[in-house]
């Protein structure tokens, strides 16, 4: 069998700069030249064996989660329990698949402003044991963390060892120039302080998993507070969703740290609105014992995704958001899935 692969990168200043550098909207060309060396890895990867699905123009993919309700999920119904409708109207399922052994891209986002100081020993363990639990040969994922900068520190790799190191060796930055991982990479102390997590959202989208293909999974590690970022929420939430990515949020929230400050503190509604239009969930973890769990929840989650295809019935291309509603005929049923898609606009 084929396996999907790809040379882990070297993790040199110049690859950890990459997004830091793509912040910087003047530096969109250097971006993408830096960016050229992972696209070439990609092209030469083996192909995989079994289905793989592309969004085109002619199909729209939708991964699902059926939970009953009790809240347990539901792992073994058939296309024809599906009902699928984009802007109210019904469309044909043409291509339906267990997705529990389909390959996995994911990107791992760390939050290492100064609000999640008390909780990130704990993100990191648990997280190190969630990627040793779900990357398998046949998947990738990357590590970025992000402060007052956004930051690369792992490229895609299906090396756990690669993965967990990049996510141990994350600290946090307390605000002024050259005190993060990195000196000198990141934007000097008058730069607006000092959680970029719309930024993050945004350049992990457009620069990491864009290119990607088949299931597309970012997992916030935040409390979704953002500060200083150049980008907004809409134009965060905009790219992940024509990147076709869902967004999952591990939310660990220190009330300690705004109550000491003073500071007001609306960052799950964010997560929520972020998770929710993407096919994800927000899960809020209220006691730091409580991030295993968390991590449990994703893993299951992605063992018993189903992949929804469909030709729209609409077939113009380009134009605005559309919406897809995904049902389940057995009453009391819940679907967990994106909430709509930006159609690609004609060659």
């Amino acid at each position: 069998m084929n396996k999907r692969q790809t040379p882990a990168s070297e993790r040199t200043p110049r690859n950890r700069r990459i997004l830091a550098t793509c912040g910087l909207a003047a530096a969109a060309e250097l971006c993408a030249l830096a960016l050229a060396t992972t696209a070439r890895a990609q092209q030469q990867r083996p192909p995989v064996a079994g289905p793989t699905i592309k969004v085109t123009t002619a199909v729209v993919n939708v991964y699902a989660v059926v939970r009953n309700k009790h809240g347990e999920l539901i792992p073994n119904l058939t296309k024809n329990d599906f009902e699928i409708f984009e802007d109210g109207q019904q469309q044909k399922i043409t291509y339906f698949l267990k997705e529990a052994d389909a390959p996995l891209t994911l990107c791992i986002m760390v939050d290492t402003s100064p609000s999640q100081e008390r909780v990130l020993s704990t993100e990191q363990r648990e997280a190190d044991e969630f990627v040793r639990q779900v990357i398998g040969p046949k998947d990738l994922a990357c590590v970025v963390h992000f402060d007052l900068a956004v930051e690369l520190l792992q490229d895609f790799t299906a090396e756990t060892s690669r993965l967990t190191r990049a996510i141990d060796e994350t600290v946090i930055n307390g605000g002024g120039s050259g005190g993060g991982p990195l000196p000198g990479t990141f934007p000097t102390s008058h730069t607006a302080c000092c959680t970029k997590l719309y930024d993050a959202i945004y350049l992990a989208s457009r620069k990491l998993l864009a290119t990607q293909v088949g299931r597309k999974v970012m997992i916030l590690l935040t409390d979704g507070e953002d500060a200083g970022s150049q980008e907004t929420l809409a134009a965060a939430l905009k790219a992940a969703q024509k990147a076709d990515v869902i967004i999952y949020s591990i939310a660990i929230i220190d009330r300690a740290f705004y109550g000491f400050g003073g500071m007001g503190f609306n960052g799950l509604s964010v997560l929520q609105k972020c998770s929710s239009q993407t096919g994800g969930r927000v899960i809020r973890v209220n006691k730091i014992r409580n991030t295993h769990a968390a991590f449990q929840e994703i893993a299951n989650e992605l063992r018993t995704q189903y992949l929804l295809g469909y030709t729209p019935a609409n077939t113009k291309p380009g134009g605005g958001f559309r919406k897809i509603t995904v049902r389940v005929r057995e009453r009391g049923y819940k679907v967990q899935a994106r909430r709509g898609y930006y159609p690609p606009a004609s060659n």
